[in-house]
């Protein structure tokens, strides 16, 4: 049996602003990345839907016409994608260019292979007079080591799905990006809808990062200014058997969903994916044929109604493809009754288009944060009559017998970390103000009922832009302009990096004598460390407060807006979100010790509890428990130094016998490596 949880819901207010256009035909993401098409080095952060393709070709033809560049090279992961950028009319929307791609130059639609004809495609291509390439990112990866990165001087390289990127050296794309930023002679446009990695490997290297101009444009942004959508749910939903037997638990046919079965070599797989497809068919009712033209499913339920079922799983590649053809046919794009539901095993994920998509339901675990965030993004396309939108993990619970508990425990805490950052990127955008005598009010931002109170700290909040102005006691400020940055526009990445951090969940989760300052300040305080080594200490220690603070405040909000929307979602926008970080702030006058001392994972914990029968959660909790190291040489070095920082400001080191658990800690950091030391010397 399934067992249920509360889910994460944001609302949002429907103010229609992200799907109207300028007088050039640009939707507000678009205009703001035309803004910045002087730069040579753009990175967009956009989420899906927000109109990333058209930005690039709105850019690009300004730096075709009126920048010198001789050509642009669009890269794209998979030959379906290479579809979003097919000639568009712009012209007749109010801009001064339309955007053409000669049919040839678009090596995704072209036969033969990436490392063969294709790659002499591009050299053809290259000395051309014509303007546009399409091809994959393989394709460009071979032409990079055939020709050289000189070869495309001059030119402007466009990335899509640029967290398929990374700056380890294996990857190659990241080496070649990493060569043409070196050499400096193109120009290169970024864009993803998820600038982390599910490996938690760095998409660029830092010196590299550096050199990039961002637009960010925010999933609140995007969803806030829907016409239609004004609700998205995100749950994961623990079960134990076979997941074809319960599905029918969190699937409801009246919704239009998207259902990504797991991998045949994933531990919820029954290994046999076609048998699977039919028992969920089987459960949704019975079986009236296959429809000629489109070669759907035809699946007639209990209450009489026939649905349409489009199957991607299929083997018989021809019955497949046909399959997919009905899916993409352009006249059917606006069509709501086309299809009802859609089985798929590796398709159906990034790029995929399907506007009336309500329901993404996955069964297993995504090795990949950024599959789960492609996988969100099928759902939230606006459409009309559509008001809510839903995203649902089942997830197979451990079971203490079977020989993978281990990969078991760990899928668990992956799906948690997945929830976790889907709930940080969904939510208002954080800025967070050191309170000082001379603090006041910001204009634009509501300080709820009673207004601003100088002797408090404050919770601003403006609905149009989905900023939330937040004042804490004793934060420290970023001074550079690079930590400013980080601070405004980067923390999402950085609480990816600590939710995918194995250590601190497992211990966030499951360590009961853990102090939270070993997460918050330590832990937090290495991934900053590692992640951004240029900045001096006390710029590492702001973007770390600043971090934190974001993470805890977001689970603090949920805690207290849980059921705080009804079924119907009719509160008004986002009231239960802001409510809950208002009463939390207001309850509490809040100082970076305080945001310090709570424990990240708490909330999800008791989500975890309600969710996952007691013995598994007892299972789960031993074999994480059973390798538990006390303390490492490394922890005990930066207790240290948090020691020599309570002795500047308390005049005093830390007491081992102190009350204060995070004082204690840090006592017996120093106590260890006086220790070491003893042991070292008397060799």
């Amino acid at each position: 049996m399934v067992g249920t949880v509360p889910s994460v819901s944001v609302s949002y207010a429907r103010s229609g602003s992200s799907t109207k256009a300028n007088a050039l035909g640009m939707r507000p993401m678009q205009e703001r990345a035309y803004e910045k098409r002087g730069e040579q080095y753009l990175l967009i952060k956009s989420p899906p839907a927000s109109g990333k393709s058209r930005a690039l070709m709105f850019v690009a033809l300004d730096k075709l016409h009126n920048q010198g560049l001789k050509q642009a090279v669009i890269v794209v992961p998979e030959k379906s994608i290479g579809a979003s950028f097919n000639d568009e009319p712009l012209m007749q929307f109010g801009f001064w260019a339309d955007w053409t791609v000669a049919p040839k130059w678009n090596l995704c639609n072209a036969p033969g292979s990436d490392n063969g004809g294709k790659v002499n495609s591009v050299e053809g291509f290259l000395k051309s007079d014509d303007k546009v390439l399409v091809c994959t990112h393989a394709t460009f990866r071979f032409a990079v080591d055939r020709f050289g990165v000189e070869a495309f001087d001059d030119r402007l390289i466009a990335v899509d799905e640029f967290h398929h990127v990374s700056a380890n050296p294996d990857n190659k794309l990241g080496l070649h990006l990493g060569q043409f930023i070196a050499r400096d002679r193109v120009h290169v446009l970024a864009m993803t809808g998820s600038y982390f990695r599910g490996d938690a490997e760095a998409v660029l290297a830092p010196q590299d990062e550096s050199k990039f101009d961002t637009v960010t444009y925010t999933y609140y942004e995007q969803l806030n200014g829907y016409e239609y959508l004004k609700r998205l749910d995100i749950g994961y939903f623990f079960y134990s058997g076979s997941y074809a037997e319960d599905i029918v638990n969190v699937l409801d046919p009246a919704e239009k969903t998207i259902i990504h079965i797991p991998s045949v070599n994933s531990r919820e797989s029954t290994k046999d994916k076609i048998r699977e497809v039919e028992h969920i068919i089987e459960e949704l009712g019975e079986w009236q044929g296959t429809d000629p033209a489109t070669g759907f499913q035809l699946v007639k339920t209990l209450g009489g109604r026939v649905l349409r079922i489009a199957d991607l799983v299929d083997d018989d590649a021809v019955k497949r493809d046909r399959v997919a053809a009905a899916l993409k046919d352009p006249t059917q794009k606006n069509n709501r009754d086309h299809v009802d539901i859609i089985i798929a095993l590796g398709m159906a994920k990034e790029g995929f288009d399907w506007i009336w998509c309500e329901h993404a339901l996955t069964v297993g675990y995504r090795s990949s944060l950024t599959e789960i965030v492609q996988i969100i993004g099928r759902a939230t396309r606006d459409a009309p009559g559509k008001t809510r939108a839903r995203f649902t993990n089942l997830i197979a619970e451990p079971d203490a017998s079977e020989e993978a508990v281990t990969e078991a425990v760990n899928d668990t805490l992956k799906a948690i970390a997945a929830s976790l950052l889907m709930e940080q990127v969904l939510a208002p955008r954080f800025e967070f103000k050191p309170k000082n005598p001379q603090s006041g009010p910001t204009p634009g931002f509501d300080y709820g009922e009673d207004g601003y109170d100088p002797e408090k700290t404050n919770v601003g909040f403006n609905e149009a832009t989905g900023q939330f102005e937040i004042e804490i006691k004793g934060l420290v400020a970023p001074k550079s302009e690079e930590a400013q940055r980080i601070c405004q526009q980067d923390l999402n990445e950085v609480i990816a990096a600590f939710v995918q951090d194995k250590t601190t969940i497992e211990r966030g989760l499951f360590d009961p004598e853990l102090v939270p300052e070993e997460l918050t300040q330590l832990r937090m305080g290495k991934i900053i460390k590692d992640k951004f080594p240029d900045l001096d200490e006390e710029d590492q220690e702001a973007v770390r407060q600043h971090a934190v603070a974001a993470l805890n405040l977001t689970q603090k909000a949920k805690e207290v807006a849980l059921g705080g929307v009804g079924d119907d979602g009719e509160k008004s926008p986002n009231t239960a979100f802001v409510d809950g970080v208002r009463k939390f702030v207001n309850v509490h006058d809040l100082d970076i010790d305080l945001i310090d001392r709570i424990n990240p994972f708490g909330e999800a914990y008791a989500i975890l509890a309600k969710t996952m029968s007691e013995e598994s959660l007892k299972q789960v909790a031993a074999v994480i428990g059973a390798k538990r190291v006390n303390l490492t040489i490394e922890e005990a070095r930066e207790l240290a130094k948090r020691a020599l920082r309570f002795k500047q400001e308390r005049g005093r080191l830390p007491s081992i016998t102190s009350p204060d658990a995070w004082e204690k800690r840090m006592a017996e950091g120093v106590a260890f490596l006086q220790r070491m030391k003893a042991e070292a010397v008397r060799g």
